[in-house]
């Protein structure tokens, strides 16, 4: 009895030590986060898209103000996301439904967000609504060393014609001297049902999916995020089957990929609500290097849905749902439909 008390006073003494240890090391840590602006469109109509149906444009008066309140709603957001983790902004995040360059640059001048000096990679995409994606950057962060867009050929299977849909942005780069890939994406939506449109999301998928392949034909333990609005949830064909994302990180293969937000959705916690109904369609998923424990580059450290109180809509027939900028025809002062979503990564500083 003696010697197991021994063993175990000599085992516990061991734990002290290490906790200690690791008391004392030094992490540097860094938000890459995705948001939905819904519909962030400017006041001016555009005759080269169809934006006459957006809601900013179906207002008939104060548009201009609307604009303005939308851009600084926004830019709070960027701002908060993270910053109790970071005490700072995303060094970067992709974002959707953006009407154009324009919008961008108005929402990264904003007074909240123009001493993060934010970068903004964006192409336009040809889909039908002229909502893009784009990827926003802290240049003392990160800096870009290639930018690309990649269409999406996906046909309606009735008409057989063609659905114009947001091509997808892969930026490559460096965050401080560590080489990341980031894939922003908005997949096709759910419009006509779930079961009639899950071919399309399918066909997104395959080609996030031909993305990371071709990332890591390159480079096996290249660093990758996926991020954007799934129009899916973790569970669904489109995430499982193709992207074959595991919720559990130990089972993750080399070249696999891990999706953090699998188990947030398991809980019960979404994104974006519909009918009384949370779905988690925003998510962040990562690759098999970012998991490892050599925290001498950086390294995944964890995943949030950031759903402050200020983003849930208080009172009425959507209470609890996420206080959206659009509805009854007109501006709420609201912000987006969907939350945002973040992960972290963390590198051990010399």
């Amino acid at each position: 009895m003696n010697k197991l008390r021994l063993c175990l006073l000599t085992l516990l003494l061991c734990g002290i030590l290490i906790v200690t240890a690791q008391e004392k090391k030094t992490y540097k840590i860094h938000g890459i986060a995705f948001y939905n602006l819904e519909n962030l469109f400017d006041p001016i109509d555009d005759p080269t898209k169809f934006d006459e149906a957006s809601p900013i444009m179906e207002l008939n008066t104060n548009k201009e103000e609307a604009y303005k309140k939308k851009i600084k709603n926004m830019a709070r957001v960027i701002a908060d996301i993270g910053k109790d983790v970071t005490n700072n902004a995303p060094a970067l995040i992709g974002v959707s439904e953006v009407e154009n360059r324009e919008v961008l640059e108005d929402l990264i001048n904003d007074s909240l967000l123009i001493d993060k000096d934010y970068g903004i990679v964006h192409y336009h995409s040809p889909d039908a609504r002229g909502i893009d994606v784009a990827l926003l950057y802290q240049k003392k962060l990160f800096t870009p060393i290639s930018t690309s867009s990649h269409e999406l050929k996906i046909y309606d299977d009735i008409s057989r014609k063609r659905v114009y849909t947001r091509d997808q942005l892969l930026v490559s780069g460096n965050l401080e001297d560590d080489p990341i890939h980031i894939i922003v994406n908005h997949w096709p939506s759910r419009s006509g049902g779930e079961a009639r449109s899950r071919p399309k999301r399918v066909a997104a998928a395959k080609l996030t999916k031909h993305l990371v392949d071709s990332l890591q034909v390159i480079d096996p333990y290249a660093k990758v995020f996926i991020m954007g609005d799934l129009n899916d949830d973790p569970t669904n064909s489109s995430v499982k089957d193709v992207l074959k994302a595991k919720k559990d990180r130990n089972k993750v293969g080399l070249k696999g990929i891990y999706n953090p937000y699998e188990n947030f959705f398991k809980d019960g916690l979404g994104t974006t609500a519909y009918r009384d109904a949370w779905s988690l369609f925003d998510q962040i998923l990562i690759t098999k290097p970012l998991l490892e424990k050599d925290y001498s580059s950086y390294r995944y450290y964890k995943a949030s849905i950031y759903n402050e109180n200020y983003l849930i809509t208080s009172k009425g027939q959507y209470k609890g749902y996420p206080f959206r900028s659009w509805s009854n025809g007109g501006f709420s002062d609201g912000f987006s439909d969907h939350f945002p979503v973040c992960v972290y990564v963390i590198r051990e500083v010399d």
